[in-house]
């Protein structure tokens, strides 16, 4: 079975037009998953993202964050619904054997950036009750919860806030997996420490291989190891190589994604301006991207450090990944044969692909503790 921790799909879902039983080009429409791709690369399914952007943290704030949050939910709802003979919802480990026996899709949800829940912890449960079986504390900068690794002004909190700290306390007791990806190292270890169950990390890299506040040094992944948690490898490129881009580039992005923010897409014009303003950044700005191999040699590297029990996929599909070599989800099998020449046995490789992620996924169900 092959799972990925983290698809950012929901994100191209929400365009006016798109239609995921189609097959799409990575590089034309910015779309690397759709139904016939997913059946070619073999992706069965995985954690299907309710994605927030950073926001003030002000009551405003929260309060369009959360409306934000639960519309993101209602796309990933509608796709099931439109699409009922291929995909199904799944809230529990064994969901996805029961959904994958059927020959459909599986389609958990999670939560990157809790920015939305604002400061009333609670709001959670009602995200559990929609089906939500991880929670990310933060995205690129920090909130009121957690620092993030990407801050421009640095940490705020020293890792995690007393509100976080409450976060993971209340996600612990739901029955939720507490994902660490983008948080500070500090709020990794307190997170670590703290959660009565084993943490992820749903699209990471190994910070030995590439120095960037994205990735994860080594003591710190032995620590999340012992404790029984899992890295999910990620595939941006800027976060396992340094790349060869006009540093307009990312201002021209920024830009665009920022007027996508505070005008969503109404209309297929709408979505096609927006993909031919996005086609036009790429052509005055050509995009450099790390390869296939420097995807391979994280896995490698966490192989060694953590053992096989310890790794996942996360390769942030529709939210920056994809590499030469890996453009898009029709590339997983190489990945796979790359591990089977790389010496590792059937066994080590089913568990990386979903059977560790499962793992996490029940031992959260088996702890729920509602008080």
């Amino acid at each position: 079975m092959v799972l990925d921790a983290h698809l950012d799909t929901p994100l191209v879902l929400d365009r006016p037009g798109f239609d995921i039983s189609a097959r799409h080009d990575p590089m034309h429409d910015y779309a690397q998953i759709d139904l016939p791709r997913m059946r070619e690369g073999g992706l069965d399914g995985g954690f299907w993202v309710i994605y927030t952007p950073q926001g003030d943290l002000t009551p405003q704030g929260y309060e369009d964050a959360l409306a934000h949050a639960w519309h993101r939910n209602s796309v990933i709802d509608k796709m099931m619904t439109d699409h009922a003979d291929d995909f199904m919802p799944a809230t529990t480990a064994d969901d996805a054997v029961t959904i994958v026996a059927q020959g459909k899709h599986v389609v958990y949800k999670s939560i990157e950036n809790a920015y939305p829940l604002g400061m009333d912890i609670t709001r959670l449960d009602a995200f559990y009750d929609a089906g939500v079986r991880m929670v990310g504390l933060v995205h690129m900068t920090n909130n009121q919860f957690a620092d993030s690794s990407t801050d421009p002004d640095g940490p705020k909190w020293n890792g995690l806030s007393p509100l976080g700290e409450a976060l993971i306390q209340r996600a612990n007791e739901l029955g939720m997996i507490v994902d660490m990806s983008h948080a500070h190292d500090v709020a990794l270890a307190q997170a670590i420490d703290l959660s009565t169950t084993p943490v992820i990390l749903s699209h990471s890299g190994a910070g030995h291989l590439y120095e960037h506040p994205r990735n994860v040094g080594d003591a710190l992944l032995l620590d999340l190891a012992a404790s029984g948690g899992v890295i999910h490898i990620n595939s941006l490129s800027a976060y396992l190589k340094d790349l060869d881009t006009d540093p307009a580039r990312g201002a021209a992005l920024s830009a665009l994604f920022k007027q996508l923010h505070e005008n969503p897409l109404k209309s297929e014009a709408d979505t096609k301006a927006f993909l031919k303003a996005r086609r036009d950044i790429d052509t005055k700005y050509p995009p450099d991207f790390a390869s296939f191999d420097d995807v391979m040699a994280h896995i490698y590297h966490a192989h060694e450090l953590m053992g096989a029990a310890h790794i996942g996929i996360g390769l942030d599909w529709d939210g920056g990944g994809g590499v030469d070599g890996l453009q898009d989800i029709t590339g997983l099998p190489n990945i796979t044969l790359a591990m089977r020449e790389a010496g590792f046995s059937d066994q080590d490789i089913g568990a990386m692909w979903s059977k560790n992620l499962l793992r996490v996924l029940r031992y959260v169900e088996d702890a729920r503790n509602l008080p």
